[in-house]
C-alpha cells in the first residue's frame, strides 16, 4: 500500500492556529480506511519554520506527499511543494482543495512540482488515484476530478466528478495524526463568555456548501456548481455555476461524531464550521436544526447551565457550540431551540444595509431583515456576531451613510471587511482584468498577496480608490457620521459630487468560468467510500 505523508501548509502567520485541517485530516482517514501508510505533518499548529519541512519529506521513502487547503495558503503551499520535490523527487505530489480547484490549469503552469491536481470533492477521487498509483500506473486520463500533466508536461483537466450524495459514509477526521494539544490551547474565542471560557474547542462541518449565490463567496464543486467544458481555445477548463446539491450530515452522525471528541479528547466546545447553517436547515424543511437541537439534548450533550436555566459561567458540563446563521432564514422559534441545546454565539454576514447593494449581491436579504437579524438573535440568549463589507462595487458615499445609520439605529460596532474578489467567486471572474491591471499583469502576484479580507488587495469598487476605502474603513468602524459629511463636502467643493460611474480601472468583463444559472453537476450512486 502507498506510503504518504500529508502536510497542512501555514496559514495566516500572524494569527494562533485555531482549527483543524478539517478536510486534509479527512483524507487522511480515507486513505487509512484503505489500507494505506499516512503520516500527517501539521505545519500550521507546530509553526517551525520550513527547514523542518526538508527534514519531514526526508524522513521516509514516500510514495505520496499530499497537500491541500484555501487560496490563502498559497504561498505557504508554493515554499512546502518547491521544498518537497527537490529533496524527495521520486515522490508523487498531489495537491487538493479550494486553491488548486478555482484555477487548476494557473495554479499547474506556476507550480511545476505538482505531479496531479485533485478538482473539486475528493471523497472518491482521492482513493481511486492511491489504487492507481499502488498499481504503479500513473495514466490518469480516465480519472474524474483531476488535472494530469501529459508528455509535455501541460495540465490537463478530466471531467467533473460527480458529488457523493450522502455525506454520513464518510469517516471521521483523523484527529490522532494532529497535534491536538496546540489547537485545544488556542480554544478561547472572543465571541461569547462560553466561547472564551472554552478550554477544548474542536472543529466539525456538518454540511458542504449553501444554497445561496453571493457573488464574493466560492463553493469549488463540493456543492454541484462546478462543470468542465472547452473553453474558447478549446482547452478544457473549470466553469462556475448557481447549480446546488444540497447536502449535510445527519443528526445522528454530528451527535456521535460529538460524543466521540468527548470520550477522546473531554472537548466542552465545538465551532460549527458549516458556511451557513441556516441554508442547510431551511433545505431540509426546518426539521435539521430542530432534529440536531434535540438530539443534542437526549444525548447529554446539552451545558448543565442551559438545563437548569443558570448563567454559563455556573456550567458544571456539557458542550456549547457556535456556528453560522442568516438574517432572512432564521426563526425565533429555531434560535431559541438552538440556545436551549448550547449555542453560545452565531455568525451573520449582514454585508451592508444599503438596500441596491444587498438587491444585486445574492445574498436574499433585505435592508429590513438585517435590522430585525441582531435584536431578534440578541433577544433569545445567542450573541449574534455581526459582518460587514465595504468596497461593493456600486459602493456609494450613499451606502456608507446608510449602512453607518442602521448600525447606529441597532447599536451595532463592526470593522468592516473589503470587498475582495477571491479565486472562484463571481466577482473574481467578472473583475478578473481589473486584478490583472492594478497587479501590473502578474496575477500570481496577486494570489500571493491574498489573506482575510481585513486586508485591501485588489480594489472593485467603482468609485472608490483603495486610499479612500482605507479612510471609509476607519469610518465606518467608528461609526463617525460627522468625518463622513465634511469627507462628501470636501469632495463636493473640489467637483467630485457624483463618482464616474464606469471607471476604467475596475472595469467588469465577460468571462468564460461564470454560468449565472442553475447548471448542478450530478449525484454519485456510490454509498460507500
Amino acid at each position: 500500500m502507498a506510503k504518504i505523508l500529508l502536510i497542512n501548509p501555514i496559514i495566516r502567520e500572524e494569527d494562533k492556529p485555531k482549527h483543524i485541517p478539517y478536510g486534509l485530516s479527512l483524507m487522511a482517514a480515507i486513505a487509512m480506511e484503505k489500507g494505506h501508510e499516512v503520516q500527517f505533518y501539521d505545519a500550521n499548529a507546530w509553526r517551525l519554520g520550513y527547514d523542518v519541512i526538508e527534514e519531514v519529506a526526508t524522513a521516509d521513502d514516500w510514495d505520496v506527499i499530499g497537500i491541500g487547503g484555501l487560496t490563502t495558503a498559497y504561498s505557504s503551499i508554493k515554499k512546502i511543494v518547491g521544498i518537497c520535490k527537490k529533496v524527495s523527487p521520486k515522490s508523487f505530489i498531489i495537491a487538493g482543495g479550494g486553491f488548486i480547484t478555482s484555477m487548476p490549469l494557473d495554479i499547474m503552469n506556476w507550480l511545476k512540482e505538482i505531479d496531479l491536481g485533485v478538482i473539486g470533492e475528493a471523497f472518491l477521487t482521492w482513493p481511486e488515484i492511491l489504487e492507481k498509483i499502488d498499481r504503479k500506473d500513473f495514466d490518469f486520463s480516465e480519472c474524474l476530478g483531476v488535472c494530469y500533466r501529459d508528455e509535455e508536461g501541460n495540465p490537463v483537466l478530466t471531467d467533473v466528478r460527480p458529488n457523493i450524495a450522502d455525506l454520513d459514509i464518510l469517516p471521521y477526521p483523523a484527529w490522532d495524526l494532529l497535534p491536538m494539544e496546540i489547537y485545544f490551547e488556542n480554544s478561547q474565542l472572543l465571541y461569547s463568555e462560553s466561547a472564551y471560557l472554552a478550554k477544548r474547542r474542536i472543529d466539525v462541518n456538518g454540511s458542504l456548501g449553501c444554497s445561496l449565490v453571493c457573488k464574493y463567496c466560492w463553493h469549488l464543486g463540493i456543492i454541484g456548481d462546478m462543470t468542465v467544458e472547452k473553453n474558447e481555445n478549446g482547452v478544457k477548463d473549470v466553469r462556475f455555476s448557481y447549480g446546488r446539491n444540497i447536502r449535510y450530515h445527519s443528526p445522528r452522525y454530528i451527535v456521535d461524531m460529538v460524543k466521540t471528541l468527548v470520550e477522546k479528547y473531554n472537548i466542552d466546545f465545538v465551532s460549527f464550521i458549516d458556511e451557513n447553517m441556516m441554508t442547510m436547515d431551511a433545505a431540509s424543511g426546518r426539521k435539521w436544526l430542530f432534529e440536531l437541537c434535540d438530539l443534542w439534548i437526549a444525548e447529554g450533550l446539552q451545558p448543565t447551565s442551559r438545563r437548569d436555566g443558570v448563567p454559563d459561567s455556573e456550567n458544571k458540563g456539557g458542550v456549547f457550540w457556535g456556528g453560522t446563521s442568516h438574517a432572512t432564514l432564521h426563526t425565533e422559534e429555531v434560535l431559541k431551540a438552538m440556545f436551549k441545546a448550547g449555542c453560545s454565539h452565531l455568525v451573520y454576514g449582514i454585508e451592508s444595509f444599503d438596500p441596491t447593494i444587498l438587491k444585486n449581491l445574492g445574498k436574499g436579504s433585505t435592508q429590513k431583515n438585517n435590522l430585525e437579524a441582531v435584536p431578534k438573535c440578541l433577544s433569545t440568549g445567542i450573541i449574534p456576531l455581526p459582518n460587514i463589507i465595504i468596497g461593493f462595487p456600486e459602493e456609494s458615499f450613499d451606502s456608507i451613510r446608510t449602512t453607518i445609520e442602521c448600525m447606529i439605529k441597532i447599536g451595532m460596532y463592526s470593522r468592516p471587511h473589503f470587498a475582495t474578489p477571491y479565486p472562484g467567486s463571481e466577482w473574481y471572474y467578472t473583475y478578473k482584468n481589473a486584478i490583472l491591471e492594478q497587479y501590473n499583469g502578474d496575477l500570481e502576484a496577486y494570489i500571493e498577496d491574498l489573506g482575510d479580507a481585513s486586508k485591501i488587495t485588489a480594489v472593485i469598487s467603482h468609485n472608490f480608490s483603495p486610499v479612500e476605502l482605507l479612510g471609509l474603513q476607519e469610518i465606518v468602524a467608528k461609526r463617525d457620521l460627522r468625518l463622513l459629511e465634511h469627507t462628501i463636502a470636501y469632495y463636493e467643493s473640489i467637483g467630485r459630487v457624483k463618482m464616474a460611474p464606469e471607471n476604467p480601472y475596475v472595469l467588469p468583463n465577460a468571462t468564460f468560468n461564470i454560468i449565472k444559472k442553475k447548471v448542478t453537476t450530478p449525484i454519485s450512486e456510490v454509498v460507500s467510500i
